[in-house]
């Protein structure tokens, strides 16, 4: 049998990352920080195979700038994202993908609050898959 991957959620709504946590954990080792600091500490202490974030935290867009921290850093650049989302307006600071503007911030994929217990899993495992298959090159 193999290794339960491991994800960090970042966000500082504990009644959403208590529900997104439930469901995560049927197959995955979920990690909770509550704050961008917290989250970068945990990032940088432990390994983990998938980075849920939430964009507005704090003072405003604290997880865009995580976000953008994260991709320039040499060793977690590589790292999946799934940013989970209830600001629309927000979006458009994010783009799955390349960046196609020096705004946007490369994500890899994101979804809306809330969202369908089906639809995380199955971002979350085809993430954390196309991040192998990239590694196993």
């Amino acid at each position: 049998m193999s290794e339960r991957k491991r994800v960090l959620i970042v966000d500082d709504d504990p009644d959403f990352v208590a529900g997104i946590r439930a469901i995560l954990d049927s197959q995955y080792d979920t990690v909770v920080a509550y704050n961008p600091k917290d989250g970068w500490d945990a990032l940088k202490k432990d390994r983990y195979d998938l980075l849920c974030l939430d964009i507005m935290m704090g003072r405003g867009a604290e997880g865009v700038m995580m976000a953008r921290k994260l991709r320039k850093d040499k060793v977690l650049r590589e790292m999946p994202v799934l940013i989970i989302t209830g600001l629309r307006e927000q979006i458009a600071f994010l783009f799955p993908g390349q960046a196609m503007h020096p705004g946007f911030v490369p994500v890899d994929e994101l979804v809306e609050k809330p969202v369908e217990p089906e639809l995380l899993l199955q971002k979350a495992a085809a993430l954390i898959a196309a991040s192998e298959a990239r590694q196993d090159r």
